[in-house]
């Protein structure tokens, strides 16, 4: 119980603070393509796990874009390790959009403002902050934790957790599971409910690059041959197509405890059930699994031509698909269907849809730790419509949770503010994570 008392302490609430005030000031933008820089970060957190005792390792595939692993040894030699993930990376911002420039890190009014709030220097600030206060007070856990802050998660991960997993695996050995972003934050439904999502699955990743080939040509001419039209034709048959209902595990355990809590009678396994429909008894609560009960493809940019009476002979569009768990053999079909004979597609970047147990003695863990700082919050799993660093890792057999605990206010929409204009965390918000971390780290 002396340790609870005394970790986290005080400095740590302060740390938490400054670390994500500072590292928000850090520009580490990426906008795709290698146009990035997250060294500044990276030094940063090096320097403060140096300061605390723990020896970082500064890693880069492309100079520039750097990652730093540390490992702190657990009490148990025989336990297996855990990863603690997090990306130094961050969308651009255009200030002109902010009340604050994004790259202040202002704190004003118990919150703390900028790029990287929530997406997800906060979670980088919490963990040093967690471990900097187990190091003054001699605190170790039970099993290793390999601490990762990695580059490049907003783009293709090629410079980060991708180059780590496939170059550099030893850091990570005996690590069996991991956490990382997007979960345990505060979703209120309605007045008087608080819903703790944890991540136990990501759907997979599928950007694809379609391309029409026709006849170049006059554009007064006619013209049945014309690339931009196969192309058009194709984009439209993709974003009218409605996508099964596939549940996995991860969902229908979701839509079980949504469906309990609501008061509404549901057999997620009858054949007839009728998913939209319990969705709409749900409420806001369906937004945290109706872009996940399905495979989904979105149109997002298209390339094509060069004059306006000119048909070219090539057009291109680019789409971002997602794919369930054990859904990617129906994804690649569907998609020779609505693209058609004139219209090749391949993947532009791919990665793999992820599931982890949620009735695990981990998730069980997960689930505690944020219950004993809010007893009165309803923890359910979920999984992530988008995708994390945990899609890398899980090339060495770690299996990823999505654990980033915050206790946010009603008003503050956490969703909007991934990628969204004026993204802040409040000071409450990183306390309440930085205790919660603590907590189920050293009972993990």
């Amino acid at each position: 119980m002396a340790e609870e008392v005394r970790s986290p302490d005080t400095t740590a609430l302060d740390e938490v603070v400054t670390f994500t005030s500072e590292l928000i000031r850090i520009d580490t933008t990426n906008r795709g393509g290698g146009d990035c820089r997250e060294r500044p970060a990276a030094e940063y957190v090096a320097e403060r796990l140096a300061d605390a005792g723990i020896e970082p390792t500064l890693l880069e595939r492309t100079p520039g874009r750097t990652n730093v692993v540390a490992r702190i040894p657990g009490t148990d030699p025989s336990a297996e390790a855990l990863l603690v993930h997090g990306h130094l990376d961050v969308v651009p911002a255009d200030p002109a959009e902010w009340s604050v420039h994004p790259f202040s890190g202002e704190v004003r009014d118990g919150v703390v403002w900028g790029r990287g709030a929530v997406d997800m220097k906060n979670m980088d600030a919490m963990v040093l902050a967690v471990v900097r206060s187990w190091a003054r007070h001699g605190i170790r856990p039970r099993r290793d934790i390999v601490l990762a802050y990695t580059a490049d998660e907003e783009a293709s991960a090629e410079d980060g957790s991708g180059f780590l997993a496939d170059r550099h695996a030893a850091l990570f050995e005996g690590c069996t599971e991991g956490i990382s972003e997007s979960g345990a934050f505060s979703f209120h439904p309605q007045p008087g409910t608080t819903l703790y999502p944890i991540a136990a699955g990501e759907r997979g990743t599928a950007w694809l690059k379609l391309t029409a080939r026709g006849r170049a040509g006059h554009g007064s001419k006619v013209n049945t041959a014309n690339a931009v039209t196969r192309l058009a034709a194709a984009v439209a048959r993709i974003g009218a197509h409605t996508w099964p209902v596939r549940l996995t595990t991860t969902v229908r355990a979701a839509l079980i405890e949504l469906a309990a809590l609501y008061g509404v009678d549901v057999d997620t396994s009858a054949p007839d059930l009728d998913v939209d429909v319990l969705l709409d008894k749900l409420g806001p609560a369906a937004a945290l699994v109706e872009s996940t009960v399905r495979n989904s493809a979105n149109p997002t940019m298209l390339d094509a031509g060069y004059k306006v009476n000119v048909i070219p002979g090539q057009a291109v569009a680019y789409v971002d698909g997602r794919m369930l768990p054990g859904c990617e053999e129906e994804f690649a079909a569907t998609m020779d269907l609505l693209t058609g004979p004139d219209v090749e597609w391949e993947f532009h970047h791919r990665e793999v849809p992820l599931e982890a147990p949620v009735d695990s003695p981990t998730f069980a863990k997960l689930r505690t730790a944020v219950e004993r700082f809010d007893p009165a919050g309803h923890v359910l799993p979920f999984t992530m419509s988008g995708g994390t660093d945990a899609k890398q890792f899980s090339r060495l057999g770690i299996t990823g949770y999505g654990f980033s605990p915050l206790r946010l206010p009603p008003d503050l929409d956490y969703g909007a503010l991934f990628h969204g204009v004026d993204e802040r965390v409040p000071v409450d918000a990183l306390h309440f994570g930085v205790r919660v971390l603590d907590h189920y780290l050293k009972s993990a």
